[in-house]
């Protein structure tokens, strides 16, 4: 018998070759049946029972491995839409230092102490309320896709600021700025953060930056724009020209079109809802290294928003009403673009996880910048803490998407920005009521800006382990993952 029947009898007698230790009989029988022996072959393949490579379904890591981002073409126009949904909501956020004065005089007095301290609440709840609201959103992005939840937050956000230009006391601009308006920016701003990872990889940095200059830009224009509509036009009337702002992040979020495969969700047998474990995303838990980051983060910010809402006030009280404070937002929006695009391109050549020295120096200057603002007894001294604290809060910003994406992974990122922002939402909230707190009892903002520059320096000391943290589990992955190929190679022999 010449050695090609030989051939063709063992292969009668085992099967086609499938390179699998399963014979072959388990895939000969009827749809049915295969239907429900697939599970038990995902299981066995999980537990290191089967090895029959060709017929595992490809992993969700081996997908996004296959998946080319196209690096441009729509989503240029995607980058677009993101940066002006960054702009709007920030912006406004940012410019609440020029609404805070006019509310203290539309409601009452600057000079009375109980009103300033409701009145910077109003800010702050709407600052919180963006990042409290943040893990919810997360899971409507995975579910609903990025385009739904962003449109839907859009209108929410249009409906709460449109409302807010109505209310004619400050206990409902509590609900319908602080509430109602910030869940609307919520729900419209993080699906601008995962969407851009659909369209770019390499050039993610670069273009997380100059998503994020979208907040700069405004930042520098609307103080200006919101004076002059104040004086003209009034608190209502400058509110309903604000809301055109989200009006307009509405159409933008229609080009928010995804393009990775989605995740499959199974669901309960018997119920169209998927299983809680996939809904809630706790696997980023396990992650050590985002553990650090999602503490260290917050525990910078209780004194970051604190400039926002008092740098104003606190320049009247030391060089007058008449000084131009308008200024100092300008230059720290000016100089927050410049670094959002600067440090955006430069986290594109950091390696991996190391991306977090740069949050780590833009906490230490930031830190530094605002225990200076009480020394600054000349008002050019003030512009250039200004100047630097905008250009390294710029720094912060953009590369929080990359890191996220560094620490989880695309296929979890969209989760691990929601609890990240998530747990910002009580620093950031409660570090202005805190500042505005002790100035009324000292008269002055000068422990306030001393104060709120701890944080920043004790976080950034926190961070600096995540590297390290990062380069022991790498460690211990090459030295399993050798173990298990040795023991490969030796079954092989054997």
């Amino acid at each position: 018998m010449t050695e090609e029947k030989e051939k063709e009898v063992k292969q009668e007698e085992q099967g086609p070759e499938t390179g699998c230790d399963e014979p072959a009989g388990a895939d000969a029988e009827s749809p049915v049946g295969a239907e429900e022996e697939s599970p038990l072959r995902e299981e066995k393949r999980e537990n290191g029972e089967g090895r029959c490579e060709l017929q595992e379904p490809p992993a969700e890591g081996d997908a996004e491995s296959e998946f080319v981002h196209p690096e441009g073409g729509w989503g240029w126009l995607v980058m677009l839409a993101a940066m002006w949904c960054n702009g709007s909501v920030f912006g406004i956020q940012n410019a609440f230092g020029i609404l805070f004065l006019s509310l203290l005089r539309e409601f009452g007095s600057e000079d009375d102490d109980d009103l300033r301290f409701k009145t910077a609440w109003v800010g702050s709840l709407s600052m919180g309320m963006i990042f409290f609201c943040s893990p919810i959103v997360s899971v409507f992005t995975d579910i609903l896709g990025c385009r739904i939840t962003a449109v839907g937050g859009a209108a929410v956000g249009f409906i709460g600021l449109f409302a807010s230009s109505f209310v004619t006391s400050l206990g409902p601009l509590y609900f319908t700025y602080g509430v109602v308006f910030a869940c609307g920016c919520s729900f419209a701003y993080q699906p601008s953060l995962v969407i851009l990872g659909h369209y770019f990889k390499k050039r993610l940095g670069l273009v997380n930056g100059i998503v994020t200059a979208g907040s700069s830009i405004f930042t520098i224009t609307l103080p200006l724009v919101l004076s002059r509509l104040l004086e003209s036009a009034g608190l209502q009337y400058t509110m309903r020209m604000l809301s055109v702002l989200m009006f307009i992040l509405m159409l933008a979020g229609l080009t928010y079109r995804p393009l990775l495969p989605a995740k499959p969700r199974p669901s309960r047998p018997g119920s169209p809802c998927p299983p809680f474990r996939q809904v809630f995303n706790f696997n980023i838990w396990r992650s050590l290294g985002y553990r650090i980051w999602a503490f260290g983060i917050p525990a910078a910010l209780y004194g970051y928003f604190v400039p926002y809402v008092h740098l104003m006030k606190h320049v009247e009280e030391r060089f007058g009403a008449d000084a131009n404070k308008e200024v100092l937002l300008m230059c720290i929006g000016v100089t927050s673009g410049v670094g959002r695009l600067i440090f955006g391109r430069v986290a594109d050549y950091v390696e991996g996880v190391n991306k977090v020295y740069l949050q780590v120096s833009s906490f230490l200057v930031i830190g530094l910048m605002s225990m200076m603002i009480p020394l600054c007894n000349v008002f050019g001294g003030l512009i250039a803490v200004c100047l630097l604290m905008g250009l390294f809060d710029g720094c912060f910003i953009c590369i929080m998407a990359p890191i996220a994406f560094e620490l989880v992974g695309s296929d979890n990122v969209s989760q691990a920005i929601g609890f990240l922002l998530g747990l910002m939402s009580v620093p950031m909230t409660v570090g202005p009521p805190i500042a505005g707190f002790l100035r009324d009892r000292l008269h002055n903002y000068d422990v306030a800006f001393y104060l709120a520059g701890i944080p920043p320096l004790v976080g950034g000391a926190v961070l600096c382990l995540i590297p390290w943290v990062e380069r022991r589990r790498r460690q211990k992955e090459q030295e399993v993952n050798m173990k298990m190929l040795d023991k490969k190679n030796n079954q092989a022999v054997c």
